[in-house]
């Protein structure tokens, strides 16, 4: 639908700005996995989310004293902040378990279901209505992620569960965030979940491996905890700083420009996963991957701009149009859309 006259153009320098940073920390992102992968020969999965959360823990502290208020390092919404971070150590733990098993394409597919979930999920436990139009659209993408499974193919493997099982509590973990609403600035949510989710992976790690019996295959799951060297220290710097450094980036180009023109960007990580993936690991994703990826991506893109449509209803409360869905980021879901309130459209 047609935008309101009375909206205002973007000032392009903003706009193209926010459009570099999204595509830098999208960039970044798929370079944290890529590293995430590469680096589960040598480490646990465990190890690793811990590793990241120490770093990111080590700049966020010290940013959120530096910044101040609105900023805060206790909040008293820490029950909410509990669960969203334990959704978010389990469905993580289980998206990078896959990482042996699964392209980063095929992946990063299956993952970016959680928009669908989201807004499924958000009828059932914020009261939020959806019309034929989302209905519809919701169909599409849940075809698309079965497409992108392919249960009844040769090659289908139950690993291909494990990002699917990380999208549900993603999404649910996004109807937290929700429920925090404008209470907590992104900072202070980033924080809480990286810390817990760090802590909280720890006791899952070792409950996996006592509960379990896991095959070589899984040694990047087993409760191996090595020392590591001066030069594995600083390839896990590295890992940290790179997932800060590419959480700043989007929450950045959120600030400086509208939602409803840096939302589509976030879908870029599936190419460039799927161009690292090529260029890494020689994976070329099957043509249900494909499918499921067009489908599924679509799906999305519309279920966004439906919802910034929604937020210019003067009678709505501030949405969450700017969701980020980057694999490996915990703190989006406050980042709002700046886009101007004044027009009203219709339900779908």
């Amino acid at each position: 639908m047609a935008l309101s006259n009375s909206i205002a153009a973007p000032d392009t320098s903003r706009a193209i700005a926010g459009i570099v940073c999204i595509e830098l920390g999208t960039l970044l992102f798929a370079f944290q996995d890529g590293m995430m992968k590469a680096l589960l020969g040598d480490f646990t999965v465990w190890m690793l989310i811990l590793a990241r959360a120490f770093v990111t823990v080590s700049i966020l502290v010290p940013t959120i004293l530096l910044l101040g208020k609105p900023h805060r390092l206790f909040s008293p919404l820490w029950p909410l902040h509990m669960v969203r971070a334990l959704l978010f150590a389990f469905g993580f733990s289980m998206f990078y378990t896959a990482f042996p098993f699964m392209g980063l394409a095929a992946l990063t597919t299956i993952f970016f279901s959680a928009p669908l979930f989201t807004a499924l999920l958000a009828v059932v436990f914020l009261g939020e209505t959806v019309g034929i139009r989302r209905l519809s659209c919701l169909i599409v993408g849940f075809v698309g992620v079965v497409i992108a499974m392919n249960p009844t193919g040769d090659t289908f493997n139950a690993i291909a569960l494990l990002p699917f099982i990380c999208a549900i509590t993603y999404s649910l973990s996004q109807i937290i965030a929700r429920r925090i609403g404008e209470r907590e600035t992104s900072l202070t949510l980033g924080l809480y979940t990286i810390t817990l989710a760090g802590i909280f992976i720890l006791p899952l790690g070792f409950a996996i491996n006592h509960f379990f019996e896991l095959g070589p295959e899984f040694r990047h799951i087993h409760w191996n905890w090595q020392i590591p060297d001066t030069r594995s220290i600083l390839v896990l710097l590295l890992l940290g700083v790179t997932g800060m450094a590419a959480y700043t980036l989007i929450s950045r180009a959120y600030q400086i420009a509208n939602a409803s023109l840096i939302a589509p960007f976030d879908y870029s990580y599936l190419p460039i996963a799927a161009l690292m993936g090529y260029l890494g690991w020689n994976e070329v994703p099957g043509w249900h991957t494909m499918v499921g990826m067009v489908l599924i991506a679509g799906s999305g893109l519309y279920l966004g701009y439906r919802e910034i449509q929604q937020a210019r209803r003067p009678s709505e409360p501030p949405p969450t149009a700017g969701v980020v869905f980057v694999p490996g980021s915990p703190t989006d879901g406050l980042l709002h859309s700046s886009d101007s309130h004044d027009q009203y459209d219709p339900p779908d």
